[in-house]
């Protein structure tokens, strides 16, 4: 039985946690919490809808894992499909088909839930700087209309806001409380986030060679604290990330193909326009411009707005003042660090958010700071009351952000989301499974539609082009234009074909034909 002194000491403990601020901050986070819910999972059966290949890819590896017999990513860690993948979520899709089934929903579902785990660990990062700079970095989370719009897309760039922050949290952990334990968990956790995510956390360890050069020049004795553990942080480092680096080196083509298909120093790359004007763009979704891929254009909407990138900068002057600390150096070297990822990715629009991302982490504690800044100057040149007033406007940008993002996304009309989302080869999908028998006409990347959405239908499929041995051995042929059918079946079936779906626009988007 616990002694009097025992439960007069915890008791004491609890009252002075329970402070006004602490109530009132974890009433704040419970609200926030809230609207990260709400935002990533209202009405996620119909909006965005579709469903785009790369979603496709992961749940189709995911119900494999589950369901054919052999099947498993190399060294248990990548898929070589659909450009080479990261296997991490597809492995915990498949743990979520396993309870709720192989669905569309259930593939966006899990990508929703690691949105709002990501919103508590941007929070749970920016607390190490305030508790206030922490409810403030979740609350930007919660509502940023660019990670609303990642999070309820099937696809693994959802998880890197969460690995992305946690590597960051135990990186100040091992710089707080230098020794070895905690070196073994700094490096087994950037491991995992920079080996098993996706692309820009693979720049974790270039930022924490720059981190422990910086100290090195700047607070000797942290860098001493920290070189004491850096063998300890390597070993576990290469431990955890083993099995990827064992597929970077049997097999790099596939491994380190995505990358060079995107950078700059590819001739051969398709861009947009030219370096210059890719790196403006890019810079310029700070408060200026959108994203035009249209899977992330939510009403032309920049990564952040105006008002929120003031606050960013107020943080990041708080971060410069502070560059000599540990903790607020590894914060400020993360923000150019993450952002040398969509600059020299060429390839495709900019700026590309979803190259962005490894940025969230770090920019919610910069937006967390830059709060505590305003406040602070306006109380220092005015007084108590003008404060306050400062932190209503934040709070009131914060909330009118969030309830803007959540307005444009869900008013954003099925007609911007019909080609980015795959809405006719979903369909053709349903067409298909409603019709026992039927083939599918289609390239391979829109093929990983239909082998997902009918895996247990086993669907014939046909590229475009080929030869059918034995036309009649299906019952129905549907392709998502009558030149498909025609160079696959010839004219004259190509030419009894009728459509089946229709685009926004009312032009047939899918054929059906029997042979």
């Amino acid at each position: 039985m616990p002694s009097p002194t025992f439960v007069a000491r915890i008791r004491s403990e609890v009252r002075a946690a329970l402070t006004p601020a602490m109530i009132a901050a974890a009433v704040a986070l419970a609200a926030i919490t809230a609207v990260a819910i709400f935002l990533r999972f209202y009405d996620l059966a119909a909006n965005p809808g579709g469903l785009y290949g790369d979603e496709a890819a992961e749940g189709l590896d995911a119900w494999r894992l589950l369901h054919q017999p052999g099947f498993h990513a190399d060294f248990g860690v990548w898929f070589t499909s659909d450009g080479g993948r990261e296997a991490l979520f597809a492995y915990v899709v498949a743990g979520v088909f396993n309870f709720a089934g192989a669905t569309a929903l259930a593939l966006r579902a899990t990508a929703a839930a690691f949105g709002v785990a990501g919103v508590l660990a941007i929070g749970h990062l920016a607390r190490r700087f305030g508790i206030w700079t922490g409810v403030v970095a979740a609350a930007w989370a919660a509502g940023s209309v660019w990670l609303v719009a990642v999070s309820r897309d099937g696809m693994r760039n959802t998880i890197v806001p969460f690995f992305g922050a946690m590597a960051l949290v135990a990186l100040l952990h091992w710089a707080t409380r230098p020794g070895r334990g905690s070196a073994i968990l700094a490096g087994a956790v950037t491991a995992l986030a920079a080996m098993y995510t996706y692309q820009p956390l693979k720049l974790l360890p270039v930022l924490v060679v720059a981190w422990l050069l910086w100290l090195r020049r700047v607070d000797r004795p942290a860098y001493e604290r920290l070189r004491a553990g850096a063998v300890p942080f390597a070993v576990a480092f290469v431990l955890v990330a083993a099995p990827m680096i064992a597929v970077a080196v049997t097999n790099p083509t596939n491994y380190f193909g995505r990358v060079v298909s995107t950078v700059s120093l590819n001739l051969g790359v398709e861009a947009d326009s030219n370096p210059i004007v890719h790196v403006l763009r890019t810079v310029a979704m700070f408060g200026l411009m959108g994203d035009p891929n249209a899977r992330h254009d939510v009403a032309g909407l920049p990564l952040l707005p105006v008002p929120l990138s003031v606050v960013a900068v107020a943080g990041l002057v708080r971060l410069w003042r502070m560059r000599r600390d540990a903790s607020h150096s590894l914060i400020l070297l993360a923000l150019p660090v993450f952002l040398a990822a969509p600059l020299v990715a060429v390839e495709g629009g900019s700026p590309h958010f979803l190259r962005a991302l490894g940025l969230a982490a770090p920019l919610g504690v910069a937006i967390g700071l830059g709060a505590a800044e305003i406040v602070e100057q306006v109380r220092r040149r005015w007084n108590r009351g003008a404060s306050w007033l400062a932190m209503a406007l934040v709070a009131g940008t914060l909330t009118a952000v969030a309830v803007w993002s959540g307005w444009a996304y869900f008013t954003r009309p099925p007609a911007d989301r019909y080609a980015a989302f795959s809405y006719p080869i979903v369909s053709l999908a349903s067409y298909a499974a409603e019709h026992p028998g039927s083939a599918a006409i289609l390239d391979g990347y829109s093929a990983m539609d239909v082998e997902f959405l009918d895996a247990s239908e086993s669907v014939a499929i046909f590229s475009p082009g080929s030869k059918v041995a034995d036309p009649a051995a299906h019952s129905l042929y549907l392709a998502l234009s009558l030149a498909d059918l025609s160079s696959t079946l010839g004219p004259t079936v190509a030419s009894r074909a009728q459509p089946i779906a229709w685009d926004p626009d009312g032009k047939p988007s899918v054929w059906a034909v029997t042979p």
